[in-house]
C-alpha cells in the first residue's frame, strides 16, 4: 500500500504526525527488562506482564509487518493562562484537562483503517493500539520518524514538542518506512534539573517510584512523607519536566477542541475537591483520564496539596477529611494539618 497515501489520509483525519516503521523488535527493547529488574516500575506490575510481547510487535500481533504510528497534539495556548485563580487550586496535568485521549485516538485510528481497507481490494489484517496494549509505542514512534526519545522519556518532535498522544495500527503488509530522527536534546538537562524529586535519575532513565505523575495517578497507597512537599498543588500528574523543555516552550499549539481544558477543570478549587463524594466522582469526571486515579487517590492528593498550600483557612476542610472512614485519606489529611500548622 502507498505510504504517501496513508500519511495524507491520516493528516486529513486530523493527525498532526504520522510515520511508518517495520514491525521489528526496536533497539530500545534491550532496556526494558533491566529497568523492570531494578524496580523502577513501582506498583505498575502490568508492565511486567507480557514482557516478550512488549519487546517484539510480532509476538503481540503475529501478522504484523508494518506499524503506522500517528501523533495527535493536545497542546493549546489556554494551558498557559488557566492557572490564575483567587483561591488555592489543584493542578492537573495538561493531557488530562480535556476528553479521554483513548477514545479520541481510537476513533481516528479506526477511521484511518476503514479508509485504508476501502482503498485496497484485499482484506487488511490489522490491530489498533492506544497505550493500553503491550507495545513500546515511544520506541515505535522513534522508529517511524515522529521524533526522538528525550531525556525525560517522552517522544519529542521539533514542531510539536512532547505534547502529543500516540496511537498505532499494526498491519500485515510491508510499506515504505521512515527514517528515525537524530537525538536533538544535545547537552541540555533542563528536564532532569526541574524534577523536584530526582525521579529522572539519569538521562532517559525514570525511577517511577519518585515521579509525581506516578505517585498521584498509578500509586494506590501511602505517598512517602519525604516526597509530599514536592507535590505542591499537584492533584493529578505533573508536567514540570516537559514545561522546561525548549522544544515544548516553542511548540505549535493546535488547540484541538477535544483536548481544550474543560471549564470545570480550569480552576479546580482544593476546597471543592476535598468535599467531593465517591458517588459524584465518576459523574463529574466522566470521559476524563482523571478517573484513573480513583476517588480515594484524588482526595489523598488533595489533602497533600492543601497541606502544601500555606492557607490555614482550609484547616476545617482537612479536619473533615481526617474523619473519613478511608484510612488512606485520613492519614494524608492529618499530615496536611500538621504541615499547615508547622
Amino acid at each position: 500500500m502507498n505510504a504517501a497515501w496513508i500519511k495524507t489520509t491520516a493528516q486529513e483525519l486530523g493527525f498532526h504526525l504520522v510515520g511508518i516503521a517495520s514491525a521489528e523488535r526496536p533497539p530500545e527493547a534491550d532496556f526494558l527488562q533491566e529497568w523492570l529488574r531494578k524496580g523502577f516500575a513501582g506498583e505498575m506490575t502490568y508492565l511486567s506482564r507480557n514482557v516478550e510481547k512488549r519487546e517484539h510487535p510480532r509476538l503481540l500481533f503475529p501478522p504484523a509487518r508494518s506499524i503506522i504510528v500517528c501523533g495527535l497534539s493536545y497542546h493549546s495556548r489556554t494551558d498557559e493562562t488557566e492557572r490564575i485563580s483567587p483561591q488555592p487550586i489543584g493542578q492537573i496535568s495538561r493531557y488530562a484537562r480535556g476528553a479521554d485521549y483513548h477514545h479520541v485516538l481510537k476513533e481516528k485510528l479506526f477511521a484511518l483503517l476503514h479508509l485504508m481497507q476501502a482503498d485496497t481490494p484485499r482484506p487488511i489484517v490489522a490491530k489498533v493500539c492506544v497505550d493500553t496494549a503491550p507495545l513500546l509505542e515511544r520506541a515505535c514512534a522513534k522508529s517511524a520518524g515522529l521524533g526522538w526519545i528525550g531525556k525525560h522519556g517522552g517522544v519529542i518532535n521539533p514542531r510539536y514538542g512532547s505534547w502529543c498522544f500516540l496511537g498505532e495500527i499494526l498491519v500485515d503488509f510491508e510499506c515504505e518506512y521512515d527514517t528515525p530522527m537524530k537525538d536533538g536534546c544535545g547537552a541540555c538537562t533542563r528536564c532532569l534539573d526541574a524534577c523536584p524529586t530526582g525521579a529522572l535519575i539519569a538521562p532517559y532513565t525514570l525511577d517511577a517510584r519518585k515521579c509525581l505523575s506516578y505517585l498521584t495517578i498509578e500509586h494506590r497507597g501511602v505517598i512517602p512523607e519525604t516526597l509530599r512537599p514536592a507535590l505542591g498543588n499537584c492533584v493529578f500528574g505533573c508536567d514540570r519536566c516537559q514545561e522546561v523543555c525548549p522544544y515544548n516552550q516553542q511548540a505549535d499549539a493546535p488547540g484541538l477542541a477535544e483536548f481544550l481544558p474543560r471549564e470545570s477543570l480550569k480552576h479546580l478549587s482544593l476546597e471543592w475537591l476535598a468535599t467531593l463524594s465517591e458517588h459524584d466522582f465518576p459523574h463529574i469526571f466522566a470521559d476524563s483520564p482523571i478517573l484513573r486515579t480513583g476517588w480515594r487517590g484524588l482526595l489523598r492528593n488533595t489533602a497533600v496539596a492543601i497541606g502544601n498550600s500555606h492557607d490555614r483557612d482550609l484547616l476545617p476542610v482537612l479536619r473533615q477529611l481526617s474523619r473519613s472512614p478511608e484510612s488512606l485519606i485520613r492519614e494524608h489529611a492529618e499530615w496536611g494539618m500538621t504541615r499547615l500548622l508547622s
